[in-house]
């Protein structure tokens, strides 16, 4: 796609669930970046049609209509400021974001979503958050996404325990091993990461963590403790706006 601006941040939202993610991760960086360069990536803008699921990832590098962008997962919003990664992340051609944390602002220390990724001593990459500038490098990493997802079948017999279909954060550390990882990420605690508020990683009872913990909105409070950065909700149906 013609580069339209020089920085921007990219929402993919492949179905109307995601959409509505989107819309509100879109209107919670306006509050604090009215100016933002923000595209919604639909089903009907990908470059090659929908291929299913995560496999239409490496479709973002060719539809971001931005020199330098941010791609962010739809069901996410944004708890603070974050135009100021723009500055530590322009020195690299891609980042993929690295570790994640809990709401009390603490390194996420459950390894119950990231089996696979201990067995296989993958690094503990989060495509939640990922920045790449228009780059050979970056034209290379996606283009060995695009490879790992449309031979996954080959490709996971070189993992222990792997899952039968190819997940995004997993073809992600994958091809930064093929990469490098120090091509392709920052050192871990050095740039930004999600807060991730699944179940297993934040210690509720259920998996709706909407239900069972007090929040509060604008600005964004759980159990009183203030939030920054992104925050990975997780839950669909939850509206924040």
């Amino acid at each position: 796609m013609t580069v339209q601006a020089e920085r921007g941040y990219l929402i993919p939202a492949i179905g109307d669930r995601y959409v509505a993610c989107a819309t509100q991760l879109a209107n919670s960086i306006r509050q604090y970046h009215p100016e933002a360069n923000i595209t919604i990536l639909t089903q009907d803008q990908l470059p090659y049609g929908d291929l299913g699921g995560y496999a239409n990832d490496w479709q973002c590098f060719q539809a971001s209509p931005y020199r330098q962008t941010i791609k962010l997962e739809a069901d996410m919003i944004a708890a603070g400021p974050i135009d100021h990664w723009w500055t530590l992340l322009e020195q690299r051609d891609v980042v993929i974001s690295q570790g994640c944390r809990t709401f009390y602002d603490e390194p996420g220390q459950s390894r119950h979503y990231r089996r696979i990724f201990d067995q296989n001593n993958l690094p503990d990459v989060y495509n939640a958050i990922t920045y790449w500038r228009r780059s050979q490098t970056a034209m290379e990493f996606f283009d060995l996404v695009q490879n790992i997802f449309a031979n996954w079948d080959q490709y996971k017999t070189l993992l222990r325990f792997p899952d039968e279909e190819a997940t995004t954060d997993v073809v992600y550390a994958m091809a930064a091993i093929i990469m490098g990882i120090e091509q392709v990420t920052l050192p871990v605690g050095l740039g930004p990461t999600i807060v991730h508020m699944k179940q297993h990683m934040i210690g509720t009872s259920t998996d709706n963590w909407t239900q069972e913990l007090v929040w509060e909105k604008n600005p964004l409070r759980i159990m009183t403790i203030a939030q920054w950065g992104l925050v990975h909700y997780h839950i669909k149906e939850w509206n924040y706006d």
